[in-house]
């Protein structure tokens, strides 16, 4: 810790006597300048403790002595009696009472050597326990980034060693990481600072603390910005070091991702080129077990900004769900409608359940083309298929076509002996599959074939059929 006047009085040894300023005691010495000048502020840099025994002082006014004194930032005068003044001269201690200035006097067996000597002796013992202190948090900071836990812990490790708020911003001035977590408020008061830190570090104050930031890399990978009340010489060389780790592990993160991502889109090439059993098994070693089919298929399409956007959010808040960047869209394995509808530029094309990858995609991907063109965040193929048809009837050939085909379900349903359109509705929807449309519905899967086998019977037509089924579709959404 270093020296303050308090401290320098304590030592009795020196036999200092305060004579003004004792409120402000708790100055920190930088050094030790004697001088007779009559104006000796050319030759100081502000924290000096004067030490005079006042040749000059009666060369002019003892009050613009002192106020020089002040202005050049010294923290106080140590005044030798016994030599050219038998004691403190009355006009100065007044002078530095009026402007707070700490005033010693050092009686005459004191020697100024000794006071030189006990404020060097104060400031190598700070500089070196700084050096410790220093090279103790650089070891902390390296154990903890080779211990590869990722950017959040060095940041935490860094806030606790330096006793300040950190937060990791990334290129935009968005938070990453912050410790402790209520310091991400202050992103925003940093933005403007931001801008002018293109490379190395920045100090600033933002309220009572004294902010230091500094860019991470030469490419822009962000920033590290720590504030506190003070941050002193040994505070800046660990946030320096942790600058530099901070930048090794964002390059990781980078390659680390970018060898991901063209891992993923190789899967995604495997998937739609007949690779299928192979793409999937090897999604489940690297990544997470896909669950059993039937699968939908999702296609995103948008700016680079929506599709990166997209991903981050499917990577951070769906970890199961695989996904990859594949051309110009972002492929994905399972439905996500919930992130197509809150990201503003993309848009989501949903495939029909389905066991064969590669048609999947090309459904979802037709149904994105649709989205796009309609400025919609999702369309569902079933729907854009059904809607296209739809559309080429008409709409009075599309109401006759389903109330020729539906005509006898509904007389059925009227009488209220049975839920045959709802039930159709439901098993088309989920593709035919029995269990999960009973399911849906709430009944046992063989009430379900006893209501389908209704629905044969009254409409006469084979529900295996694909066409059938189609046309059926068809007359649902006309009816609907």
């Amino acid at each position: 810790m270093a020296l303050t006047l308090r401290g320098l009085v304590d030592q009795r040894s020196l036999d200092l006597r305060v004579r003004a300023g004792e409120r402000a005691l708790d100055r920190t010495i930088a050094w030790v300048h004697p001088s007779e000048l009559a104006d000796p502020t050319p030759f100081l840099d502000g924290g000096e403790l004067l030490l005079t025994t006042g040749l000059t002082i009666n060369d002019g006014p003892v009050a613009d002595y002192v106020r020089r004194l002040v202005s050049a930032g010294i923290t106080g005068v140590g005044f030798g009696s016994g030599l050219s003044h038998a004691e403190v001269p009355r006009a100065l201690i007044d002078a530095a009472a009026e402007h707070g200035l700490p005033l010693l006097e050092v009686p005459r067996k004191t020697p100024f050597i000794a006071i030189t000597k006990a404020v060097s002796a104060a400031v190598a013992a700070d500089e070196y326990a700084a050096v410790v202190r220093t090279g103790k948090g650089q070891q902390e900071l390296t154990r903890t980034a080779l211990g590869k836990r990722g950017p959040g812990a060095l940041v935490r490790k860094l806030a606790r060693l330096v006793d300040a708020w950190v937060l990791l911003l990334d290129p935009a001035g968005a938070v990453r990481e912050a410790a402790p977590a209520p310091a991400r408020s202050v992103a925003r008061a940093l933005r403007s600072e931001l801008r002018q830190v293109r490379a190395g570090s920045r100090l600033t104050t933002i309220g009572d603390d004294e902010v230091l930031v500094q860019s991470l890399g030469s490419r822009g990978r962000g920033f590290l910005a720590v504030g506190g009340p003070v941050l002193d010489a040994a505070d800046r060389h660990i946030v320096t070091t942790a600058a530099s780790l901070l930048t090794l592990a964002l390059e990781q993160d980078r390659s680390h991702g970018a060898s991901l991502r063209g891992l993923r889109s190789g899967l995604a090439t495997l998937l739609l080129s007949g690779q299928q059993q192979l793409a999937l098994d090897t999604i489940g070693t690297a990544f997470a077990a896909v669950p059993q089919p039937p699968w939908r298929l999702v296609s995103l399409l948008g700016s680079a900004r929506a599709r990166a956007a997209a991903a981050d959010a499917i990577e951070t808040e769906l970890p199961q769900v695989f996904f990859a960047e594949h051309d110009d869209e972002v492929l994905v394995l399972g439905d996500i409608t919930q992130l197509a509808d809150r990201i503003s530029g993309l848009h989501a094309g949903i495939s029909s359940p389905t066991s064969d990858i590669a048609a999947g995609h090309r459904q979802a991907r037709r149904a994105a083309e649709a989205a796009r063109s309609a400025v919609k965040p999702v369309v569902r193929y079933d729907e854009h298929a059904a809607g296209g048809v739809l559309g080429l009837l008409g709409p009075e050939a599309a109401r006759a076509f389903a109330d020729q085909v539906l005509a006898p379900l509904r007389a059925h349903d009227e009488t209220g002996r049975g839920e045959l359109l709802t039930s159709l509705r439901c098993w088309l929807e989920h593709n035919g599959h029995w269990d999960r449309a009973a399911a849906r519905l709430g009944v046992h899967r063989h009430t379900l074939r006893n209501r389908l086998a209704k629905v044969a019977q009254l409409t006469g037509r084979d529900l295996d059929s694909p066409g059938v089924r189609a046309e059926l579709w068809l007359a649902l959404h006309a009816d609907a």
